[in-house]
């Protein structure tokens, strides 16, 4: 089994650079040593001598050019992992060459399984020329802290060994892809992680990110992946004697049906917000999920015993082309309800 690496990674103090410092085997089968070739090249101003190597442990092998290696010259590291461990394996390859007081780390790593196990669904969207179970990825009911992660399977339909890779990362999301080559055929996985630590506000919070077919893969739109996240505040452990004195929110429905668009006639509704509680409800966050909604809500501080009403528009103009359900949010300080979400329906 043998993976390539080629994604940017930046190389500070040093005369060899690489496209991946880390290559994920994906599957390995038991008593099946897998190979990963690291490709590399010599980016200095003069020949690069590899000194030495070493391995975090005996069960890794690794071939090295052991002449000079000229500058601009590329050249290949191999290290076979001998899979005689049950699970999952990192393992590192420290690179030691003239010039640098710091190796250079590579990095390997996989699970290895006594059967390979394939994903069972269906690959029902098209990610560019890769197929994919899905295309939207949401994070739901996030607090402060947490590190969520969604998972997508993607398919290779290409004649060629790819290495997926996802561009246009916020700084708030972390991609991985197991295995970092996928062959013609085959298939793998997408891993998107949240840090709910850097999203600056509550509520909704969207973007779009793509997946290349490697890391000089252009961006397009037939490449989007939707990523979208809700943070909501954290009450901690509330009792049942302090929930008597806080507000309590109601909603006329959760589903607004607005009926069939009548040529470039906007489609009208209202939801109606109610303070059953003995404090003041606080509508912190109002957003709506897709493009063509217009939502209003005059009163964002709803008194006990006092409602509020939500008025939602919806425009033919920007409703085309709307790929999920359109959805508006409302984040409350209601610590029973603090998400409330209302699907809105046009026909």
């Amino acid at each position: 089994m043998t993976a390539f690496a080629m994604t940017a990674m930046p190389v500070v103090a040093q005369r060899i650079t690489t496209n991946s410092q880390t290559i994920d085997c994906g599957q390995v089968l038991y008593r099946s040593p897998v190979t990963a070739h690291f490709e590399l090249t010599n980016e200095g101003s003069g020949n690069v001598v590899i000194k030495k190597v070493e391995t975090s442990c005996g069960c890794t092998e690794v071939t090295y050019p052991k002449g000079a290696i000229p500058e601009n010259k590329p050249f290949l590291v191999s290290a076979t992992y001998d899979a005689k461990l049950m699970g999952h394996f990192e393992k590192y390859i420290d690179i030691y060459t003239n010039g640098a007081s710091l190796p250079f780390t590579l990095t390997m790593r996989g699970v290895v399984v006594d059967e390979i196990r394939n994903f069972g669904g269906d690959y029902q969207f098209a990610i560019g020329k890769i197929k994919a179970d899905t295309d939207v990825i949401m994070f739901d009911d996030v607090t402060k802290g947490d590190s969520p992660s969604q998972e997508i399977h993607v398919h290779n339909t290409t004649a060629d060994i790819i290495s997926p890779v996802i561009l246009r990362l916020p700084e708030y999301l972390k991609a991985d892809v197991s295995p970092s080559s996928i062959a013609p055929g085959k298939s793998g996985t997408v891993s998107v992680t949240l840090d709910s630590k850097k999203l600056k506000d509550y509520g909704l919070t969207q973007t779009t990110v793509y997946l290349g077919l490697n890391a000089a893969d252009k961006v397009s739109a037939d490449k989007a992946i939707d990523v979208s996240a809700i943070l909501l505040p954290s009450f901690g452990r509330v009792t049942d004697q302090q929930l008597l004195y806080m507000p309590k929110v109601k909603v006329s429905d959760t589903v607004l049906h607005l009926g069939e668009f009548e040529g470039k006639k906007k489609k009208k509704g209202t939801i109606v917000i109610e303070n059953l509680g003995r404090t003041d409800l606080e509508i912190s966050s109002v957003q709506s999920f897709t493009e063509g909604l217009l939502i209003d809500l005059g009163d964002t501080t709803i008194a006990p015993g006092e409602s509020a009403k939500l008025k939602i528009t919806a425009d033919p103009k920007t409703f085309k082309g709307v790929k999920q359900q359109p959805r508006v949010l409302l984040v409350t300080n209601d610590p029973r309800s603090p998400k409330i979400i209302i699907d809105v329906n046009v026909n």
